[in-house]
């Protein structure tokens, strides 16, 4: 246990070290604050137009910003590829290896480090581009303080879960590159491009995706299933690429 603290202290130390951390998350930020911005004109623009299949109703505006994730996950999903695949590019991993040789414990206390920043700052997110949206949406959105609250807590949880998964990919890929490539067509384009399948195997396998099931998650639910199976099936995928990042880790050399 005290070689867990010790290595979970030197990554929380060297994550908040590194400009590249306060920038990121500044980015994440400033990008929420557009995506609600652009979201919640759009919906009121949809509602007063004279179109009338363009009407959304009136929405949730905590719910704009569950919706703005999609694309703000990757700032933050680039930061965890980095603890990792940075270590890689410069050669410090063999320096990060050497003082905490078992290598299991490095990667449990990276993951830790990840979802102990990801939690607060996604629910954070999630404040924020309610901020923003609740004004601009005037009549057409409703707002609750305990809503809110929930929608923020769920993006929080599922960006700690993909922050950890996305740790695994780049542990196996070692490369910036590659993993961030791997990341934007695993959460995003192959989902995308399977539910355009009017197949009901095309279905099953978008909604067995990782992508899906947070969705399914921070949304609360969908036509598949509920917001605690996918939960449980973002966890599930988020454990499988933990143990073969682990495995991995532990086999070859750094």
């Amino acid at each position: 246990m005290e070689i867990l603290r010790r290595a979970f202290a030197a990554e929380w130390t060297k994550l908040w070290s590194l400009r590249s951390t306060w920038w990121t998350l500044a980015g994440a930020f400033a990008l929420m604050a557009a995506m609600a911005f652009t979201l919640a004109t759009s919906t009121v623009h949809n509602n007063t137009n004279d179109v009338p299949g363009d009407d959304l109703g009136v929405v949730v505006a905590s719910e704009t910003a569950v919706g703005a994730v999609d694309l703000v996950q990757f700032v933050v999903l680039t930061l965890a590829i980095l603890t990792i695949t940075a270590e890689y590019a410069t050669g410090s991993i063999g320096t990060t290896l050497r003082w905490a040789p078992r290598r299991g414990v490095v990667l449990l206390a990276k993951s830790a480090v990840l979802a102990a920043v990801a939690f607060p700052t996604g629910m954070l997110l999630g404040l924020l581009g309610t901020a923003v949206a609740a004004p601009l949406l005037g009549g057409w959105g409703r707002f609750s303080v305990g809503g809110t609250l929930a929608d923020s807590a769920a993006i929080g949880v599922y960006l700690a879960l993909t922050s950890v998964l996305v740790l695994g990919i780049g542990t196996l890929l070692r490369s910036t590159a590659g993993a961030v490539t791997t990341v934007f067509l695993f959460l995003m384009a192959l989902p995308m491009l399977i539910d355009g399948s009017s197949t009901a195997l095309g279905r099953w396998v978008s909604d067995a995706l990782p992508s899906s099931a947070g969705r399914h998650f921070m949304n609360g639910g969908g036509d598949s299933y509920g917001p605690a199976a996918g939960l449980a099936l973002l966890a599930v995928w988020t454990a499988v690429f933990l143990v073969g990042a682990r495995t991995a880790l532990r086999r070859r050399d750094a």
